[in-house]
C-alpha cells in the first residue's frame, strides 16, 4: 500500500533528502520518495498518515 501526500516549501535534493529521512525510520513506512519539482511525497507501506504529517512538519516542511 502506498499513499501520496503534497508537501509545500521543497525546493531542492537536499529538502527530498530532508523529508525523506524524516519519514524513512517511522513504524510501518517501507519505502518513501519525495519530488521537490511536483511538491510531493509517496509513502510505501501503512503508517499512520497523521505521524507522517507531523514528521514533516517537524522537519520544517508543511503538509497541505
Amino acid at each position: 500500500m502506498s499513499f501520496e501526500m503534497q508537501v509545500e516549501d521543497m525546493s531542492c535534493s537536499g529538502c527530498e533528502s530532508a523529508v525523506e529521512s524524516a519519514i524513512d525510520g517511522l513504524s510501518g513506512v517501507s519505502g518513501v520518495r519525495a519530488d521537490h519539482e511536483s511538491g510531493t511525497v509517496v509513502v510505501d507501506g501503512d503508517p499512520d498518515r497523521s505521524v507522517v504529517a507531523a514528521a514533516i512538519e517537524d522537519a520544517g516542511y508543511t503538509v497541505s
